[in-house]
């Protein structure tokens, strides 16, 4: 079984890509990658995951936006239950610009056998997608009083709690359930994190696409006895690990 995660450029930005694969009863990193253009995301993914093989692909985008104006009822429950961590999400509706670009890279997946699971059985095999809003999962996942705020302000600031998000990766994720250890074997994974804007963005997005293929493993290991699922197939849906001992919204 095999974790895919994408930290979807919205507009017109590169996108950070992860490969996680479930092996003698743990994860391990196979790729991190980012990539400019959707007909290269998709060239990836098919490199990695072959047509008849099982994968759960975690896309941070709204893939599935029913409503035309205001917000999804996922981005309202976001901002309900996790805005006191400051994780509430972007709104999204089909007015807005990058609506299209989301919603047909949803359907593409879809195209290629991947099924929406805002429900699973836990250990099923299978091809599904899902979205994921890293900020939420990193508060849950890391037991944090707010997020990592690693995406605007001053560069020095940014580096500062990256390279917190960097230090969790690597201390943190070997010790839940399912296990992720062995990262500084992959190549790809960064050893250090950059102090200059671009690089620092770059290492941001890889980042971000591995919290993104953690969380299909842990929706896929535990389904919903410990995970929360915002909204529901009609409405969006947003996937986010629960905080051990913590019971449902």
């Amino acid at each position: 079984m095999k974790f895919i995660g994408i930290d979807f450029g919205w507009k017109s930005q590169p996108s950070g890509l992860c490969c996680l694969q479930w092996t003698d009863n743990q994860l391990e990193l196979l790729d991190l990658d980012r990539k400019e253009f959707i007909a290269d995301i998709f060239t990836w993914i098919d490199a990695h995951v072959q047509p008849d093989e099982a994968a759960i692909i975690a896309v941070d985008a709204p893939t599935l936006i029913p409503n035309a104006t205001g917000s999804r009822l996922p981005d309202k429950l976001s901002h309900k239950h996790f805005g006191k961590y400051h994780a509430g999400c972007y709104p999204a509706n089909q007015n807005l610009p990058f609506a299209d670009r989301t919603i047909n890279f949803g359907l593409e997946l879809e195209s290629r056998g991947f099924t929406h699971a805002p429900t699973i059985e836990p250990q099923k095999l299978g091809r599904y997608q899902i979205e994921v809003f890293p900020h939420p999962a990193i508060v849950h996942l890391f037991n944090l009083e707010r997020i990592l705020k690693y995406k605007k302000g001053r560069i020095s600031d940014r580096h500062l709690e990256l390279l917190k998000l960097h230090n969790y990766i690597l201390n943190i994720l070997p010790s839940l359930d399912p296990s992720l250890r062995s990262l500084r074997l992959c190549g790809s994974f960064p050893s250090q994190i950059p102090t200059t804007g671009a690089a620092l963005k770059a290492v941001e997005d890889k980042l971000d696409s591995l919290i993104c293929a953690y969380v299909a493993a842990h929706w896929w290991y535990w389904g919903e006895q410990r995970n929360l699922v915002l909204g529901d197939r009609t409405t969006g849906y947003i996937v986010i690990p629960q905080k051990s001992g913590l019971g449902t919204l």
